[in-house]
């Protein structure tokens, strides 16, 4: 049920969720934030399909109500401050999610798909910035791993 996961730090994926800074003996420490696979929340992403502009998800897990989001990458990087594609999850698992990618996508293309949580329950998926690196549907975590991938399109 859990796949292999892709580790990327925060810093590599500019994305959104604030890391504090602990500073310790005058040297600044920040915790080590990974992405992938939780307990209780994830995405299967070794079978992804596509048709046409459309992914498909065998599975999509999610421990309370909220959206599968896919994050572009330009230049090379991740941008986490923007969405390509945003579908809505019910609480549990969720078989054959499809989620249609606006933008269009090439075979190879990099994407981040995660998980965000649809936070005052309302079914709209509320990508508004709350302070510099959060939105009000907040990414899902499980401890410090992030749940999400960095995947090529198939």
């Amino acid at each position: 049920m859990f796949r292999t996961a892709h580790f990327l730090s925060i810093p590599v994926l500019a994305l959104t969720l604030t890391t504090q800074v602990q500073a310790k003996e005058g040297v600044d420490e920040r915790p080590r934030i990974t992405m992938g696979n939780g307990e209780k929340n994830w995405i299967v992403v070794d079978d992804v399909s596509r048709r046409e502009g459309t992914l498909t998800f065998s599975e999509v897990n999610i421990n309370g109500n909220g959206w599968l989001v896919i994050h572009p990458f330009e230049n090379g990087a991740p941008n986490g401050d923007k969405y390509v594609a945003a579908t809505y999850l019910t609480d549990g698992i969720n078989k054959d999610v499809d989620i249609k990618v606006h933008k269009g996508l090439e075979t190879g293309e990099m994407f981040i798909v995660m998980l965000h949580r649809d936070g005052n329950e309302n079914k709209v998926l509320d990508f508004v910035f709350i302070d510099d690196t959060n939105v009000m549907d907040r990414a899902v975590f499980e401890g410090n791993r992030m749940i999400g991938h960095a995947i090529p399109a198939p």
